[in-house]
């Protein structure tokens, strides 16, 4: 029978479907939380954990879905839980659906349009911290789509991080949690890239890592982002500080030396060339952040002839 309790409990019931890695650390973290919590996987034995500490299996998905009134899906993709809800019928039909796939602002649209052909109130949403931080409050979670579903189940989407809420718009939680992937992997790519720099000298990354993480990161790069931020939104770069012309050179000499030291030197051209392809475009005398302009745009190779 289907645990109706209203959602201003604070152990309202929960369905999750969809047990990988992140699935199962969802369950886990909703039941420690004091949730009844009812699982569904493809797979069944993945429950098998669960089920010990205390989860209800479902045997089959249109059973989990009517068991409470919100049910988290943590599968492969968006076209995975078309099949999996197609196949449950009317079961969804009325019910609040958390979408935690990850994909694209495309996908998302095309979910929300399902979700709405069929009577289902949707919310799409994205993890940002892997499986074993669920659940810590300064862990964020990232959601966008129906606000009521959202305000109704924010005490259940509370108990694994800390919930925001992007707006109406069921694209921003992809979207965000794919731009931020974009500045974890350029970070991580450029802390990588400079300590095989400095490792080419036989400097060790742990003795790098003090200068670049602890000082040059929060004091250098991290203040003059959050302080120019703004600016990117007014398109305003004054080049009184420095233009983009100077650190042409600052990208060239960087290039040499990768050159010179024996190590892959294909990041550093790409930056070069970015900048000047901005300086085509008539921003050579503006800051740095002027290159913000040119990834505004499409890509040259792929804009139409």
């Amino acid at each position: 029978m289907a645990d109706n309790r209203s959602e201003t409990s604070p152990h309202a019931s929960v369905t999750v479907i969809g047990l990988g890695p992140m699935g199962l650390a969802l369950a886990e973290t909703l039941l420690r939380n004091g949730h009844p919590t009812t699982v569904w996987n493809r797979s069944p034995e993945k429950a098998d954990s669960l089920v010990a500490k205390g989860a209800r299996r479902a045997e089959t998905a249109a059973e989990a879905i009517s068991a409470s009134a919100v049910t988290v899906v943590c599968l492969k993709d968006y076209a995975t839980m078309y099949a999996v809800f197609d196949s449950a019928g009317d079961a969804l039909k009325g019910r609040a659906l958390v979408n935690l796939n990850s994909g694209t602002p495309n996908d998302a649209r095309a979910a929300s349009r399902w979700a709405a052909g069929r009577d289902v109130t949707y919310l799409d949403g994205a993890i940002m911290v892997p499986p074993p931080l669920v659940g810590h409050p300064e862990s964020v979670s990232l959601y966008s789509g129906a606000q009521h579903v959202f305000d109704e189940h924010r005490t259940t989407l509370a108990s694994l991080g800390d919930p925001r809420y992007l707006g109406p718009d069921p694209t921003l939680a992809v979207l965000y949690n794919t731009a931020l992937l974009d500045l974890m992997y350029a970070t991580m790519n450029g802390f990588l890239h400079a300590t095989a720099l400095v490792g080419s000298a036989n400097v060790p990354a742990a003795e790098f890592a003090g200068l670049a993480l602890d000082w040059f990161m929060p004091t250098v790069v991290n203040a003059t982002l959050t302080e120019h931020a703004p600016a990117l939104d007014r398109g305003d770069y004054p080049g009184d500080a420095g233009t983009i012309k100077m650190n042409l050179h600052a990208l060239d000499h960087l290039t040499r030396t990768c050159v010179e030291q024996g190590i892959h030197a294909d990041q550093p051209q790409l930056m070069k060339a970015i900048a000047e392809q901005a300086i085509a475009q008539g921003h050579g005398g503006k800051n740095y952040l002027a290159v913000h302009e040119v990834f505004k745009q499409p890509s040259q190779s792929r804009r139409p002839s």
